[in-house]
């Protein structure tokens, strides 16, 4: 019987052994069969032997414009952007500009200022002075007022794409906010609102007091819309407050479409987007079809669609202000269900019932030591695994 098992075992390796000598020699022959790329392969131009020949970069911008250049050419090999472009023909198209066109000043000009501000500053004393003995204050307001007049609207734009607003109001189209809007939901503890920063539904109970600039006799348009909140349709959203028809930045002279409704992200949907969003109008225009009735607590009145009514107004809207912030539920949701809405609330998420305690007894028998920390009153409680 051993020897029986040491025959097979020996035909057996002999056998894998075949199978194997045979795979390296189809693998041998397919590579010397190998034919030759259908073009010229990356970086063949190049010269491994003598490197120190080729032409240096010397700056940044320089090697940033040809590795686009790079980027940008038609290559013989299937790539990752033609099998995206394939499958998706929006993807890669170029988005249209909807909003005011901008007008940069010359850089001469500025660079010009730039150096007559840096030599009057240099003979300053008193400036010298307090540079000297680090008692020199930056004055935030003249930053934040130079930021928004220069890189800002850039730096609100790129913010505006990461958290997809221009993607989801408006698809394939974007625009620059130049007109800097501020939202305020109240004054004492300067809830404000930015881009994207976080805010609670209690605190954007109420409708906030906007400001921005203006010319007189100018007219405009506020859009506050939640991309996220829609129970019923992903495409669509609900429409929190639509003023229009405001003289100059007085929006409380303007003609309210729709009254203001606080947020009410669902329990268990995290958090949503609430972007406000300033339009500027040509002329004066008649929104009588998109009045709500006032008080409006019907949501499929105010089911909405940011892009539809850009359409519909193009002509005389014109996108040039933004700001949005985020929400996600608590307490005062629930409220806004129940007694705004009159409706049940929708939950998406397992609410865990609280742990359950017998009745306590007087005279516990065979409990652990820590037996009355099950029923004390207060919130923490400090008992363990029992």
């Amino acid at each position: 019987m051993a020897l029986r098992t040491v025959c097979a075992a020996a035909l057996r390796t002999g056998t894998d052994l075949g199978v194997n000598n045979a795979r390296t020699f189809v693998t041998t022959a397919f590579l010397c069969k190998r034919v030759p790329p259908l073009g010229p392969m990356p970086n063949e131009e190049i010269d491994v032997k003598n490197l120190a020949s080729i032409e240096k970069y010397r700056s940044y911008n320089r090697y940033f414009r040809q590795a686009a250049e790079a980027r940008n050419k038609d290559v013989w090999w299937k790539t990752y952007k033609s099998y995206v472009e394939n499958a998706d023909s929006e993807h890669g198209a170029e988005r249209v500009d909807i909003g005011l066109p901008y007008y940069q000043s010359r850089r001469t000009k500025e660079v010009r200022k730039r150096r007559q501000v840096m030599k009057e500053n240099k003979k300053n004393v008193e400036l010298e002075r307090a540079s000297r003995l680090r008692t020199f204050k930056i004055p935030l307001d003249q930053v934040q007022e130079t930021w928004e007049k220069t890189t800002g609207p850039f730096h609100v734009k790129r913010l505006a794409d990461h958290y997809g607003v221009f993607r989801d109001l408006f698809p394939m189209a974007y625009f620059l906010p130049q007109v800097t809007l501020k939202v305020c939901y109240s004054q004492d503890n300067g809830t404000h609102v930015h881009y994207g920063n976080q805010l609670a539904p209690t605190e954007a109970a109420t409708a906030p007091q906007i400001s921005f600039n203006a010319e007189e006799g100018s007219l405009w348009t506020l859009l506050l819309t939640c991309p996220d909140e829609h129970l019923q349709d992903n495409e669509a959203e609900y429409v929190h407050w639509l003023v229009g028809n405001i003289p100059g930045a007085a929006v409380q002279a303007g003609e309210e479409l729709c009254h203001y409704l606080p947020p009410f992200p669902a329990r268990g949907t995290g958090f949503h987007r609430y972007i406000y969003v300033l339009f500027k109008q040509d002329g004066p225009i008649n929104f009588q079809e998109n009045i709500r009735p006032s008080p409006c607590h019907s949501l499929v009145q105010r089911t909405f669609k940011t892009v539809d009514f850009y359409r519909k107004y193009q002509d005389n809207l014109t996108p040039v202000g933004l700001a949005f912030f985020q929400c996600q539920w608590d307490q005062s949701v629930t409220d806004t269900f129940h007694n705004t809405l009159n409706m049940r609330e929708p939950v998406f998420e397992f609410i865990r019932p609280p742990v359950y305690h017998p009745p306590q007894v007087k005279y516990p028998h065979r409990q652990p030591l820590r037996y009355l920390d099950r029923y004390r009153d207060g919130k923490e409680h400090t008992y363990g695994i029992y």
